[in-house]
């Protein structure tokens, strides 16, 4: 008899595995990758189609500590996401036309990696899910999860169109609208910023951009408005913080971005319009990073949400999968005993103490960049005027935008 493939539509069929993934984003791919280098077999659930495209470059930044954990889990494919993305090792700050910091950067660590690599999330993606697939991972397409049920023994999760699956453990990777956070009951606590900022992704043009990061403040041809350019492979950003009365609709309308884009990037460098879009600040983190029964892990934006200063949120996500993997290899060597227990309850405990950090640090950068009251904006108004001839103002306001590495002694890496 041929048995039944994993993958099978049958709603009456579950399937039993150890740990279970749910999301194929970048956290996810990751926290499957870690698991199945500790030789624990995992299937990943996700609700789009194996051919959906994510929109947009979303998380650009591959930090070198996300790309040690990923080198540790499959060996080569650090390189491989190094060698397609973009390291640049130039940064230049300018605040009103005048330029106030440049720095240029060695191009390399001992072992071969480079501080970062800048790509977009899809290319990201992409090479995480090929590694997972030849690392033994399964992933489960058009499985949008409906049903999580929890018990001191294990998982049932269900699909909208009645698929099921049982594990002893589940991530739940499954972003910031996480199904498996809502159904195991955990909340989220935070705020949301006021303002927002507008993202263009544009492919290179005739003249390619040169391969550094600009940040202007007060660009006096962007109406004063704060504009970061960041390049990636094939392309670069264009970040623009918008006024608080700004019209959203027409800042997005395509004709009047092609106005405004030559005034604050060489035309030459503007190619392709690849994707346009708005987002406003959350700053928000989970109650808890591991249900009452210690079964589900939550990780990456199920679990907190940042502004993008820093970079910290995918990075900070795969942070969180490769420990999540730790604690779920620990765990099921442990059996029923309570060690068990204390491998995930040490997951959720550190994990959420990181993500106080990463909230902490971006809190500064975000009253940095939107400064509130007199005094906070006279003095980023005074330092932008003085840094021609004060070195050390034009430091910090090259530095302030990524916040602190770490806001306690706790040493949880580079602010991740």
């Amino acid at each position: 008899m041929t048995p039944t493939p994993p993958d099978s539509r049958s709603p009456r069929t579950p399937h039993d595995t150890p740990a279970l993934v749910v999301g194929a984003g970048p956290v996810g791919l990751a926290a499957a990758l870690a698991l199945r280098a500790l030789e624990v077999p995992v299937t990943v659930l996700e609700a789009r189609s194996r051919d959906a495209q994510r929109p947009g470059s979303r998380a650009l930044y591959v930090h070198r500590s996300s790309l040690r954990l990923l080198e540790q889990a499959s060996p080569g494919l650090s390189r491989d996401i190094a060698g397609y993305g973009v390291t640049w090792h130039t940064r230049r700050t300018l605040y009103r036309g005048r330029e106030v910091y440049a720095r240029s950067y060695p191009p390399a660590s001992g072992d071969g990696l480079p501080p970062f690599t800048s790509l977009r999330q899809v290319e990201t993606e992409r090479f995480l899910r090929k590694a997972a697939e030849l690392a033994g991972a399964h992933i489960a397409w058009d499985a949008e999860v409906r049903d999580v049920e929890t018990s001191p023994d294990g998982v049932r999760v269900t699909a909208a169109d009645g698929r099921e699956w049982s594990a002893q453990y589940v991530v739940a990777a499954d972003g910031a609208r996480s199904a498996v956070r809502r159904a195991v009951g955990i909340d989220l606590g935070g705020s949301r910023a006021e303002g927002f900022h507008l993202v263009v992704d544009i492919a290179d043009g005739p003249e390619p951009r040169p391969a550094e990061r600009v940040l202007h403040y007060a660009h006096p041809r962007a109406g004063g408005r704060h504009v970061l350019t960041v390049p990636f492979a094939g392309g670069f950003q264009i970040d623009l913080q918008c006024k608080e009365d700004d019209p959203v609709d027409k800042l997005t309308d395509p004709d009047l971005l092609k106005r405004w884009l030559p005034k604050v990037v060489d035309p030459e460098a503007i190619g392709e319009l690849l994707w346009i879009s708005q987002y406003r600040f959350l700053q928000v983190l989970a109650d808890r990073f591991a249900d009452e029964t210690g079964r589900v892990l939550l990780a990456g934006e199920a679990a907190h949400l940042f502004p993008p200063f820093g970079a910290r949120g995918m990075n900070s996500g795969i942070t969180d999968a490769d420990a999540a993997a730790q604690a779920i290899a620990l765990a099921l060597m442990a059996g029923r005993t309570p060690r068990a227990r204390a491998a995930v309850a040490a997951y959720a405990r550190d994990r959420r103490a990181a993500a106080v950090d990463n909230s902490a640090a971006v809190g500064a950068a975000l009253a940095h960049l939107r400064p509130i009251g007199w005094l906070a904006r006279t003095r980023l108004t005074a330092a932008g005027r003085l840094a021609p001839w004060v070195p050390r103002l034009g430091e910090w306001l090259e530095r302030a935008p990524y916040g602190p590495r770490t806001t306690s002694r706790r040493k949880p890496g580079p602010g991740y």
